[in-house]
C-alpha cells in the first residue's frame, strides 16, 4: 500500500517551518559543516538524547512508573508504532536505536522540530508521534511540519540540491553524496527528485515479492515527483509493479542495478513521450528514478537561496 503524503504544507505553513529550521542550523553553526552536527543541533535547540532509550523493554517499565497513567497509557499504545518519542517536560528525545544511524539521525532532528515549534512545544507536555493524542487533522499536520524541519536541517535548505547539481543526472547521484549528506539512501534519492529543476520522479519499492505463475510483484511504497514532472504528468496512480507494468523490465530481479532503459510515458495532455528509467536495489527497498528524455537536453542554472 503507497504511504500517504507526509510532507506537503501550506506555501505559509512551510516557510515558517524552514524559517525555524534555518534559525536552528545559525545558532548551531552548522551551516557549513557536513555531514550534519547532530550532536551540536541538538545543544542549540536546548534539547537531549535519552541516556537509556524508552525502546528498550527494560527502560518502558521503569519509563511508566514515573508518568502519570493517563500518559503511560498513550506510550503502551504508541510504542509499537513508532521509533522517537518527545517529552517536552523533561525536553528529552528517545529514539530507538535499532534502526539505523541515518534513520536515526532524520528521528533525532524530526523530534527536535516538535520540541522548536512553539505550538508543538506549547499544546502538549508529552508529545508523541502517535495519533491517539491528537485529532487526526492536527497529528498529520504537526507531522508534516516536523517531517520538513528534519529535512530542511539535513539536507541544508538549498544546499543537497546545488550539490547533486554539480553531478551526473542519473541514480547514483543521490548515492555519491553519502557522505556528505548522512542521510539514508531512501531520504536522499526523495530530496534528489523533490528538489531536480528537471522534470523526474522517484518510484520507491518495497522488496520484491515472487509470484507463482506471474514473476514478481512490487509495492510501490512512495512516487515522489519533482514540481516540473507533477506539472507535465500529474499524479502518478500505481500501486504496484508487475512485469507488465511499464516499468516491469526496470526491476532489477538478480542484480543490484538497471541501466538506463527506454519506455513510452502519456503526460496529462495524452501525447506520448519516449522516457528513461534508471533502478538500484537498496535491499530495503528499491529505487526506480524516470525522466523523460527531453529533461536530458534542459540547461539548468542553481542559485542558492536568498
Amino acid at each position: 500500500m503507497r504511504k500517504s503524503d507526509d510532507s506537503t504544507l501550506a506555501l505559509d505553513d512551510l516557510i515558517a517551518i524552514e524559517k525555524r529550521a534555518s534559525q536552528l542550523l545559525d545558532r548551531a553553526d552548522a551551516w557549513d559543516r557536513f555531514p550534519i552536527p547532530i550532536d551540536d543541533i541538538l545543544t542549540a535547540a536546548n534539547v537531549k538524547v535519552a541516556s537509556h532509550s524508552i525502546f528498550d523493554p527494560a527502560n518502558i517499565i521503569a519509563y511508566l512508573k514515573g508518568k502519570a497513567s493517563s500518559a503511560a497509557t498513550n506510550i503502551k499504545s504508541a510504542i509499537s508504532k513508532v521509533w522517537g518519542l518527545y517529552d517536552a517536560g523533561e525536553s528529552l528525545i528517545h529514539v530507538d536505536g535499532s534502526v539505523v544511524e541515518a534513520r536515526q539521525t532524520f528521528l533525532k532532528l524530526h523530534e527536535t522540530g516538535h520540541h522548536d515549534i512553539p505550538t508543538h512545544k506549547k499544546l502538549f507536555r508529552f508529545f508523541q508521534d502517535c495519533e491517539k493524542t491528537l485529532a487526526p487533522e492536527i497529528a498529520d499536520q504537526f507531522e508534516r511540519e516536523a517531517n520538513n524541519f528534519a529535512r530542511f536541517a539535513l539536507f541544508k535548505g538549498d544546499v543537497f540540491m546545488q550539490h547533486a547539481a554539480d553531478h551526473a543526472f542519473e541514480i547514483r547521484t543521490p548515492m555519491k553524496l553519502a557522505k556528505k549528506f548522512g542521510a539514508s539512501v531512501y531520504a536522499r534519492a526523495r530530496e534528489f527528485a523533490r528538489t531536480n529543476p528537471r522534470a523526474c520522479a522517484v518510484y520507491v519499492l518495497e522488496p520484491v515479492e515472487f509470484v507463482q505463475g506471474d514473476g514478481f510483484r512490487a509495492k510501490i511504497r512512495r512516487i515522489e515527483p519533482s514540481a516540473k514532472f507533477r506539472t507535465q504528468f500529474g499524479v502518478l496512480p500505481d500501486t504496484v509493479i508487475t512485469p507488465s507494468h511499464m516499468l516491469g523490465s526496470l526491476v532489477p530481479i538478480g542484480r543490484k542495478m538497471t541501466k538506463p532503459t527506454t519506455f513510452t510515458m502519456t503526460d496529462r495532455n495524452g501525447e506520448a513521450h519516449e522516457c528513461v528509467g534508471e533502478a538500484f536495489d537498496t535491499k530495503y527497498n528499491v529505487l526506480i528514478l524516470i525522466y523523460p528524455v527531453k529533461a536530458l537536453t534542459v540547461s539548468t542554472i542553481i542559485l542558492p537561496a536568498a
